[in-house]
Protein backbone atom coordinates (compact mmCIF):
# COMPACT_ATOMS: atom_id res chain seq x y z
CA UNK A 1 0.00 0.00 0.00
CA UNK A 2 1.03 3.31 -0.47
CA UNK A 3 1.56 6.37 1.96
CA UNK A 4 2.46 9.92 1.43
CA UNK A 5 4.76 10.87 4.35
CA UNK A 6 6.33 14.23 5.03
CA UNK A 7 9.89 13.92 6.35
CA UNK A 8 12.39 16.98 6.51
CA UNK A 9 9.43 18.83 5.10
CA UNK A 10 9.39 17.04 1.99
CA UNK A 11 6.67 14.74 0.97
CA UNK A 12 7.30 11.32 0.16
CA UNK A 13 5.40 8.22 -1.10
CA UNK A 14 6.34 4.96 0.66
CA UNK A 15 4.93 1.53 -0.78
CA UNK A 16 4.68 -0.84 3.12
CA UNK A 17 2.80 -2.63 4.64
CA UNK A 18 0.69 -0.58 7.44
CA UNK A 19 2.11 -2.09 10.17
CA UNK A 20 5.85 -1.62 9.02
CA UNK A 21 7.74 0.33 11.24
CA UNK A 22 8.57 3.85 10.52
CA UNK A 23 12.34 3.05 11.06
CA UNK A 24 12.21 0.34 8.01
CA UNK A 25 10.48 2.98 5.93
CA UNK A 26 13.49 5.62 6.79
CA UNK A 27 16.35 3.25 6.61
CA UNK A 28 15.53 0.57 4.55
CA UNK A 29 13.14 1.89 1.85
CA UNK A 30 13.96 5.78 1.86
CA UNK A 31 17.61 5.03 2.24
CA UNK A 32 17.89 7.55 5.80
CA UNK A 33 20.38 5.25 7.50
CA UNK A 34 20.73 8.23 10.11
CA UNK A 35 18.24 6.66 12.85
CA UNK A 36 19.55 3.66 13.97
CA UNK A 37 18.22 0.45 15.42
CA UNK A 38 18.93 -0.49 18.56
CA UNK A 39 16.70 -2.79 20.39
CA UNK A 40 13.30 -2.86 18.30
CA UNK A 41 10.95 -2.41 21.70
CA UNK A 42 11.41 1.33 21.95
CA UNK A 43 13.83 0.69 24.93
CA UNK A 44 17.17 2.02 23.93
CA UNK A 45 16.02 5.28 21.87
CA UNK A 46 18.88 4.87 19.23
CA UNK A 47 16.13 5.29 16.53
CA UNK A 48 14.41 8.38 17.93
CA UNK A 49 12.74 10.67 15.41
CA UNK A 50 10.12 13.98 15.87
CA UNK A 51 7.12 13.42 15.07
CA UNK A 52 5.12 16.24 15.03
CA UNK A 53 7.97 18.08 17.28
CA UNK A 54 7.72 14.99 19.98
CA UNK A 55 10.40 12.36 20.45
CA UNK A 56 9.21 8.95 19.65
CA UNK A 57 10.47 5.90 18.80
CA UNK A 58 10.37 5.22 15.07
CA UNK A 59 10.93 1.24 15.49
CA UNK A 60 7.62 1.02 17.37
CA UNK A 61 5.55 3.46 15.44
CA UNK A 62 4.41 1.81 12.47
CA UNK A 63 3.53 3.86 9.25
CA UNK A 64 -0.45 3.61 9.33
CA UNK A 65 -0.18 5.43 12.67
CA UNK A 66 1.62 8.34 11.00
CA UNK A 67 -1.07 10.26 9.00
CA UNK A 68 -1.03 13.40 8.22
CA UNK A 69 2.66 14.37 11.15
CA UNK A 70 5.52 15.68 9.88
CA UNK A 71 8.30 14.14 10.79
CA UNK A 72 11.97 15.32 11.40
CA UNK A 73 14.62 13.07 11.44
CA UNK A 74 18.66 13.39 12.37
CA UNK A 75 19.49 14.32 9.32
CA UNK A 76 17.48 17.55 9.23
CA UNK A 77 17.10 18.29 12.92
CA UNK A 78 20.27 20.89 13.09
CA UNK A 79 18.01 22.88 10.50
CA UNK A 80 15.54 23.72 13.84
CA UNK A 81 17.04 26.28 16.18
CA UNK A 82 17.03 23.87 19.19
CA UNK A 83 18.60 21.26 16.97
CA UNK A 84 21.24 23.75 15.97
CA UNK A 85 21.98 24.58 19.94
CA UNK A 86 22.03 20.75 20.44
CA UNK A 87 24.54 19.75 17.72
CA UNK A 88 26.70 22.75 18.58
CA UNK A 89 26.97 22.32 22.26
CA UNK A 90 27.58 18.49 21.73
CA UNK A 91 30.87 19.29 19.76
CA UNK A 92 31.69 21.67 22.24
CA UNK A 93 31.39 18.97 25.39
CA UNK A 94 32.91 16.42 22.92
CA UNK A 95 29.67 14.04 23.84
CA UNK A 96 30.00 10.90 21.25
CA UNK A 97 32.18 8.48 21.81
CA UNK A 98 31.30 5.18 19.77
CA UNK A 99 28.56 7.54 19.14
CA UNK A 100 26.20 4.94 17.90
CA UNK A 101 23.33 6.38 20.30
CA UNK A 102 24.01 10.13 19.71
CA UNK A 103 21.62 10.55 17.12
CA UNK A 104 18.69 9.26 19.13
CA UNK A 105 19.87 11.46 22.16
CA UNK A 106 20.09 14.54 19.74
CA UNK A 107 16.82 14.10 18.84
CA UNK A 108 15.02 13.94 22.20
CA UNK A 109 17.22 16.92 23.17
CA UNK A 110 16.03 18.95 20.67
CA UNK A 111 12.67 18.05 21.45
CA UNK A 112 13.22 19.51 24.89
CA UNK A 113 14.49 22.31 24.25
CA UNK A 114 11.74 22.71 21.56
CA UNK A 115 9.45 22.32 24.33
CA UNK A 116 10.83 24.21 27.19
CA UNK A 117 13.97 26.20 26.74
CA UNK A 118 14.88 26.35 30.58
CA UNK A 119 14.72 22.85 31.32
CA UNK A 120 15.52 21.82 35.04
CA UNK A 121 17.80 18.37 35.80
CA UNK A 122 14.41 17.12 36.52
CA UNK A 123 13.22 17.92 33.27
CA UNK A 124 16.46 16.56 31.29
CA UNK A 125 16.35 13.44 33.43
CA UNK A 126 12.24 13.26 32.36
CA UNK A 127 13.01 13.94 28.48
CA UNK A 128 16.59 11.66 28.39
CA UNK A 129 15.39 8.87 30.22
CA UNK A 130 14.99 5.50 27.90
CA UNK A 131 17.98 6.70 25.92
CA UNK A 132 21.01 4.10 26.56
CA UNK A 133 24.84 5.18 25.92
CA UNK A 134 26.28 2.19 26.47
CA UNK A 135 29.46 4.52 26.77
CA UNK A 136 28.41 6.20 29.52
CA UNK A 137 28.10 10.23 28.28
CA UNK A 138 25.35 11.40 30.45
CA UNK A 139 27.17 13.54 32.72
CA UNK A 140 28.48 15.30 29.13
CA UNK A 141 24.86 14.89 27.25
CA UNK A 142 23.33 16.61 30.69
CA UNK A 143 26.32 19.45 30.59
CA UNK A 144 25.68 19.58 26.43
CA UNK A 145 21.99 19.80 26.93
CA UNK A 146 22.52 23.07 29.72
CA UNK A 147 25.28 24.59 28.04
CA UNK A 148 22.61 24.75 24.71
CA UNK A 149 19.34 25.87 26.85
CA UNK A 150 21.79 29.03 27.77
CA UNK A 151 22.75 29.49 23.84
CA UNK A 152 20.75 32.03 22.46
CA UNK A 153 18.38 30.76 19.64
CA UNK A 154 19.19 31.35 16.51
CA UNK A 155 17.88 33.37 14.27
CA UNK A 156 15.64 32.19 10.90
Amino acid sequence: MAFDITINGTLRSIDVDGDTPLLWALRDVLGMTGTKFGCGMALCGACTVHLDGSAVRSCVTTIDSVGDSKITTIEAVGATAAGARIQKAWLQHEVAQCGYCQSGQIMSASALLAGNAHPTDADIDDAMSGNICRCGTYVRIREAIKLAAQSPAREG
